[in-house]
């Protein structure tokens, strides 16, 4: 018997928390960059390293980690290590003397992280009410992320390293997380194996086979979900790399006009990040992609045309970025509820891992090749054929939400 709706409520809220103060971590170098370069005279060569190295970390670690918390069962341990080693990995960053250590702390940081959200959303699964699955996920994957890591960072952490120093704001940027540490190993507990054993079933099934890896990596869903989180990843990737220089360079908008522009997209994020799941959870998934992909073509199709007021334009990223909202359903929901949720960590590892190798290092190298050729303008042209490319590769999923299947199954049955 699952837990009652007051610790579900908890435990979706304060997984989301945790990740979000990861993704103000992860966010921390790039903010603070600007005091941190001229300090430890780094090129651009090497503040690009800096992101890829941790990005290609990252995927390792989810490949690596979501499949050993699957296989062991015990998810409370694990995900207590990744938190408490990613605040280390903080601290560690402000004592770095030139950029060799503090590479090597960022790919530490990215080792600690990588795991932390395929090990939150199988512990949701195991305890959330299915047919609020969708919804959880989205939360805890998308919406603290987005206001600590897209909006209370910058604000944050730019005016603290002017005011004390980068490297007391990573010591600094460390502190909350040893503290949602300490809340998950107060308040959170390990599911019973007879509930993540159950976690899986809908009402009036019967236990099924644990089916094994390959036979997971071979289902149509999963393989789809793969395609689509290296096409979205390139696409937020690319967006927050090169949108900033176009608006500036390409549109013509001063840095404080682009600024705010740029900061209406940690707010879409959250707000997509449960409104999309949500919706998926009553619609259907398949459809939802499908709307959702053609949606985040306003925000590429916005850059290229508009050419009038910047709150028009905010409006345009606003709506555009709600294709964030797709991310907990491709990277989680829909390979689990493909195959087996007991394999929540394992699929959410490898399909956000994939997307984080291909999509976060290699994309960027892309689009910057294509800029030089052609101009920014090419980079937008590329958001654009990355979410059309998406809408296409969605036509070809299998509805996988419970509501939806329990009410196609019922019409069939009358």
């Amino acid at each position: 018997m699952r837990r009652s709706g007051r610790y579900q409520f908890w435990l979706v809220l304060l997984l989301s928390l945790n990740f979000g103060i990861l993704f103000f971590d992860r966010q921390a170098v790039n903010f603070m960059m600007p005091s941190i370069q001229p300090d430890l005279g780094l090129s651009n060569t090497q503040i690009g390293m800096l992101s890829s190295g941790l990005s290609l970390t990252w995927a390792m670690a989810g490949l690596a980690i979501g499949p050993l918390s699957d296989r062991l069962g015990s998810r409370k341990p694990l995900l207590l290590i990744c938190t408490v080693m990613f605040c280390a990995c903080s601290f560690l960053s402000g004592l770095a003397g030139g950029f060799l250590a503090l590479l090597a702390a960022r790919l530490l940081m990215g080792v600690a992280e990588g795991g932390v959200m395929p090990i939150s959303h199988a512990m949701i699964v195991a305890e959330v009410n299915p047919k609020h699955r969708g919804t959880a996920m989205g939360v805890g994957q998308s919406f603290f992320s987005s206001i600590l890591g897209s909006t209370v960072a910058p604000l944050v952490l730019i005016p603290l390293a002017a005011w004390v120093g980068w490297r007391m704001g990573f010591y600094i940027a460390a502190i909350p997380g040893l503290i949602t540490a300490a809340l998950i190993w107060l308040t959170l507990r390990e599911a019973p194996a007879a509930l993540v054993e159950q976690g899986h079933l809908e009402e009036g099934e019967t236990a099924i086979r644990k089916p094994t890896l390959m036979e997971a990596l071979s289902n149509r869903n999963v393989l789809l979900c793969t395609v689509l989180s290296v096409l979205l990843v390139s696409y937020l990737v690319v967006c927050w790399t090169f949108m900033p220089l176009y608006l500036v360079r390409g549109a013509g908008y001063d840095g404080p006009v682009m600024a705010g522009v740029m900061a209406v997209l940690g707010i879409s994020a959250a707000v997509s990040g449960f409104l999309v799941p949500a919706i998926s959870d009553r619609w259907g998934r398949k459809p939802t992609f499908l709307v959702t992909c053609l949606i985040g073509a306003i925000l590429p199709l916005g850059a290229l045309y508009w050419q009038g007021s910047a709150w028009t334009m905010g409006l345009l990223f606003f709506t555009g970025w709600f294709v964030s909202g797709t991310f907990p359903l491709f990277m989680a929901t829909v390979p689990a509820e493909s195959v087996d949720p007991r394999l929540t960590a394992t699929l959410a590892g490898f399909v956000g891992g994939i997307g984080e190798v291909l999509g976060g290092v290699l994309s960027p190298s892309l689009a910057g090749w294509l800029a030089d050729l052609h101009g920014l303008s090419a980079t937008i042209w590329l958001l654009l054929a990355l979410t059309l490319a998406a809408f296409f590769f969605s036509m070809f999923l299998t509805e996988s939400a419970p509501a939806v299947r329990a009410r196609r199954s019922a019409a069939q049955t009358a």
